[in-house]
């Protein structure tokens, strides 16, 4: 994307350098250069996101394991902060972290498996030609046709039922 098509974050509040801004000098920085004064200006500007969100699955899978890895980090600098201090807390802590690492790698495993589980079932459509997208047409068409054939069914099993009624009244 080019820069002059994106557009521009405003700053939230002028800069006032040593009383400048106040004195209506133009101060480096001061984006508001040139407009009427008192003129209202957006805090900022939403620029749309280069890539897409990540499914929420993945999301959650992606939270919970940086919130285990967070924890256990913090768990193995206590175990090693007890262990410089000669704690009797050293010990426990040290095999709670080689748990916790544990917990952790299996954390982050769960993001990469959710991750390509999501991806197997739902298809990457990144470009117009992808193989998903092509497949999930396929199926859709499929589906229409099964659908028209079994109304067609329906409606020649009610026509059947009908001439039969009408034939034997």
């Amino acid at each position: 994307m080019d820069t002059e098509e994106r557009p521009k974050a405003l700053s939230a509040a002028p800069v006032t350098i040593a009383g400048k801004a106040e004195a209506g000098m133009e101060v480096a920085g001061d984006s508001r250069a040139g407009e009427a004064p008192g003129a209202q200006r957006q805090l900022w500007v939403d620029e749309p996101a280069v890539r897409p969100r990540l499914p929420d699955p993945v999301r959650t899978a992606a939270v919970r394991a940086v919130i285990i890895t967070s924890l256990t980090l913090m768990q193995a600098m206590v175990a090693y902060l007890c262990t410089l201090a000669g704690s009797w807390l050293a010990f426990p802590m040290v095999l709670s972290s080689v748990g916790s690492t544990v917990v952790a790698t299996w954390g982050v495993l769960d993001v990469w498996v959710t991750r390509q589980v999501w991806n197997q079932r739902n298809g990457v459509v990144s470009v117009p030609s992808s193989t998903a997208r092509q497949l999930r047409r396929e199926r859709r068409k499929a589906r229409r046709v099964a659908r028209r054939t079994a109304r067609t069914r329906q409606r020649e099993e009610r026509s059947r039922r009908s001439t039969r009624r009408l034939s034997q009244a």
